[in-house]
């Protein structure tokens, strides 16, 4: 123990290195079996122009958007305009699709979920505790 303790640890504080590194792995273990149990899907583009049920879909109108840029390209490929239109409509693509992805923790035991909440805990509490002064 006195080789811990002699030497510069975690955090710059003496000592503390083991509970460290402990902690980091329990708190790495506790993360990759929680990601395990999350499930992400993607819900359905939202309706602009609410006009009841029949809505309009805002991926639909994106699509619109892009097909009048690559047309102003493929007509002028120097059109500052039409790249402008084609790279905003897929920026907002892209945008709509990560807005609308939907994370949903998998049905799981009550002892398996406090598992991996509990390494964690300890994980992070090794984690702290190391950086501090022995």
């Amino acid at each position: 123990m006195s080789m811990w303790k002699s030497t510069r640890g975690a955090g710059g504080t003496p000592g503390g290195t083991g509970d460290f590194v402990l902690g980091v792995v329990l708190a790495l273990i506790g993360l990759y079996l929680l990601s395990r149990q999350v499930r992400v899907t993607t819900g359905f583009w939202g309706r602009w122009f609410g006009w009841g049920e029949f809505g309009v879909s805002a991926f639909g109108v994106t699509m619109i958007i892009l097909m009048i840029g690559v047309v102003l390209i493929f007509q002028d490929g120097r059109s500052r305009l039409g790249w402008v239109i084609t790279g905003g409509s897929l920026l907002f693509t892209l945008i709509g699709i990560i807005a609308n992805l939907q994370v949903v923790f998998a049905p799981t035991s009550l002892y398996v979920t406090l598992a991996i909440l509990g390494l964690l805990a300890v994980g992070l509490g090794l984690i702290l505790r190391g950086v501090r002064p022995h």
